[in-house]
């Protein structure tokens, strides 16, 4: 039977099980998932939030992880300054990193969630500079592209939390709580 595990992975935690190359390990998905056999797929950056989904099922794995096909990701990011319509409209339309063009992504300013958990240590506070959050949908998952991304249009991500992959979402999942799905 194939198993499926929606992990919120927190803050300041590697997406692996281990940590073979830091001389003081790090926290990683083991000290909140003990389950033989499943594995991550895709990454999640350490300094990223949010969901990780795990599974013992080598094809599944690929088809969410391998950007050819194009899997939907949507992640909530704080971001410094407050996005006009240009920077939204180049989001949407894919932005020139270093790597090359991404592709067209779903961009919108939203509200801060209601369900947030804190955050530690908390992002550093700005007073002069507002801060904003955005909705932003992708469908291939280059490394940090989503930081890099809004970076690109002008607007830094200081938190950064994935909500959803595929059509599975982070509901009711507190920071280091995991489901089977």
């Amino acid at each position: 039977m194939r198993r499926l595990i929606l992990l919120n992975k927190p803050y300041d935690m590697l997406c692996q099980f281990t940590d073979l190359k830091s001389p003081s390990p790090r926290p990683t998905l083991s000290a909140v998932l003990d389950l033989p056999g499943v594995y991550p797929a895709g990454r999640l950056d350490r300094d990223s939030e949010g969901l990780v989904v795990l599974t013992d099922d080598g094809r599944l794995q690929a088809r969410i992880s391998d950007p050819r096909h194009k899997t939907a990701k949507t992640y909530l990011a704080q971001v410094e300054g407050i996005p006009d319509a240009a920077a939204l409209r180049a989001l949407e339309e894919g932005v020139t990193l270093k790597d090359g063009p991404t592709l067209p992504a779903r961009a919108r300013l939203v509200d801060a969630p209601g369900w947030l958990w804190p955050r530690e240590p908390p992002i550093r506070v700005r007073p002069s500079i507002p801060d904003t959050w955005l909705e932003l949908t992708i469908r291939e998952g280059r490394n940090r592209q989503v930081r890099r991304m809004t970076a690109a249009v002008g607007h830094p991500t200081l938190r950064l939390i994935r909500w959803r992959v595929g059509d599975w979402t982070l509901e009711g999942l507190a920071p280091g709580t995991w489901r089977e799905a």
